[in-house]
């Protein structure tokens, strides 16, 4: 492979959790490892004097929710780490699946207290088509929460995943002592507000010695010896290509808050995690050591700096090498193109690169030539597959409040649904707008970003759809009768594809049946 060591170094995962299960938090502690960062930001806090340093739109900043997924790069003990933050909310879980697209790995966090949601569910299914493997965080130790043993049957239980502990808690909540490090027997004590220190570290060879019995008192020590015999006659030893096959997934405890146990699953991820792995696309697979570059764009983001329109697509580098200036080509508008300021994200920090390699995410300035989905390569046809859009499941009417800002509103629809934030339908044979969502925050956002970045005000009237299906046929006359019969209910997305919108599950299932000819789909791909 002629960029071996640069593949070799790099680990590209995402974080995924239910909102509030301290995605955020983890993050953060991340990249203060990774001398990224020098102080954490409060979150949640409403005295609030740093921001999250991954919630970078305004709107997020004040609802304390990341609705943009970030990217950010970091070294940490010699290996290149790309992470993407992910929205935890479920109103932007689209975004959440496209970014599932871009990583080789995935790190869940799982709120102690609460146990498995409805999201984590959501979000594990998208792992599970992909075989992407998992590492499971237990986070808020240092509340009450859950029993251990329980807790770990409950996640096996409700998202069919085979779990094999790595660290092993002491207590929970007040009673919080700390995790025994099951692989290298150690011992991490735990103190209220501190951040774990190589002196909290305590090395047992032996977990019968009487070290554990002073450092956690008789009965804690009994029951750590009972739990830790207990797990290793269940787990024994990780087998890694089970974990990076996704049929197994390493467990780990602790409180992101306060920085404990994070240390640990850092240093087992970097040791464990798999390096950029291969990707289908139309014409074959495409793996990380081929020599020529090829990528994909998986995110659009517009106005990351309010003072600047700029509007930014993130590739995920696939194979071969991305250099600056260099002439790529845009297959699908088959022309070629090059990038004079290609960026790295420490989430609004952007720096210039002159290269990146299989797995690094490059911010590329945009002035209108992207979409989600986008390949680029070095002359090669093809397209990465798997990176549909999902059929919406809310519908409302677009009204303009100004019909002075009619062209600005129509730029910030386009710009906005480019970018992934909605879709966007125009009613057949008319001109009315039609935003389809996964959830209604997303109206939010969007009616707020249309005001605040494109001064266009809106507001939004419901529509009775229940589903939005692309349609094809192989009988043009067939289609043809198809739309004049339902013209009412037959819109285009916004490359021109046509689309039914179905009143109701029974309506779709009676048009499916009376036009066998008609092919209904709940994913745009098929036009890829």
């Amino acid at each position: 492979m002629k960029y071996e060591n640069e593949i070799n170094k790099r680990r590209t995962f995402a974080i995924i959790s239910h909102p509030d299960a301290g995605k955020t938090t983890l993050t953060e502690k991340f990249l203060l490892f990774g001398g990224a960062i020098q102080t954490a930001g409060a979150v949640k806090s409403n005295k609030i004097k740093k921001h999250a340093t991954s919630d970078f739109m305004e709107i997020e900043r004040q609802r304390g929710i990341s609705v943009a997924t970030s990217v950010m790069s970091f070294e940490y003990k010699g290996t290149l780490i790309n992470l993407l933050d992910t929205p935890g909310h479920k109103d932007f879980a689209e975004d959440t699946y496209r970014t599932l697209t871009a990583v080789d790995s995935v790190i869940l966090v799982i709120d102690s207290v609460n146990g498995v949601e409805a999201q984590t569910r959501r979000l594990m299914e998208v792992c599970r088509m992909r075989d992407t493997p998992v590492i499971v965080f237990i986070n808020k130790m240092d509340r009450d929460g859950k029993n251990r043993f329980d807790l770990l049957e409950e996640i096996e239980k409700e998202l069919h995943l085979q779990l094999h502990p790595m660290t092993w808690p002491i207590n929970s909540g007040k009673d919080f002592k700390g995790v025994y490090n099951l692989d290298e027997k150690s011992l991490v004590l735990f103190t209220a507000n501190t951040k774990a220190a190589d002196e909290d570290v305590v090395q047992i060879n032996d977990i019968n010695s009487n070290l554990l019995d002073e450092k956690l008192g008789d009965r804690d020590a009994a029951t750590l010896r009972e739990d830790v015999e207990l797990v290793d006659a269940v787990h024994g030893q990780l087998n890694i290509e089970d974990y990076r096959h996704g049929k197994v997934a390493p467990v780990f405890f602790g409180s992101a808050i306060n920085n404990f146990g994070v240390r640990e699953m850092l240093d087992t991820f970097i040791k464990i995690a798999p390096t950029p792995l291969c990707r289908p696309t139309t014409l074959r697979e495409i793996c990380p050591g081929e020599e020529k570059l090829s990528g994909f764009i998986f995110k659009i983001h517009a106005n990351l700096d309010p003072k600047h329109r700029d509007r930014i697509a993130f590739l995920r580098v696939c194979s071969g090498k991305f250099e600056r200036n260099k002439y790529f080509h845009h297959v699908r508008l088959d022309k070629d193109v090059r990038f004079s300021n290609p960026y790295t994200f420490l989430a609004r920090d952007k720096d210039v690169i002159e290269e990146a390699y299989p797995g690094d995410v490059v911010g590329l300035f945009d002035t209108g030539n992207f979409k989600i989905g986008d390949t680029l390569t070095e002359g090669e046809n093809f397209f990465f597959t798997g990176i549909p859009s999902f059929s919406p499941e809310i519908f409302k009417e677009v009204v303009n409040k100004d019909p002075m800002k009619s062209k600005q509103l129509e730029k910030g629809l386009l710009q906005l649904t480019d970018e992934g934030v909605a879709q966007l339908f125009t009613q057949f044979g008319g001109n009315k707008k039609i935003i389809g969502c996964v959830g209604e925050l997303q109206f939010e956002v969007i009616q707020y970003r249309l005001l605040h970045e494109y001064s266009a005000s809106v507001q939004f009237n419901s529509l009775p759809f229940y589903k939005a299906c692309w349609i094809t046929s192989k009988d043009p006359k067939k289609l043809e009768d198809f739309i004049r019969y339902k013209h009412a209910n037959i819109a285009e997305d916004k490359d021109g594809h046509l689309v039914y919108l179905a009143q109701s599950e029974w309506f779709l299932n009676t048009e499916r049946t009376n036009n066998p000819d008609i092919e209904f789909h709940f994913t745009s791909e098929i036009h890829k």
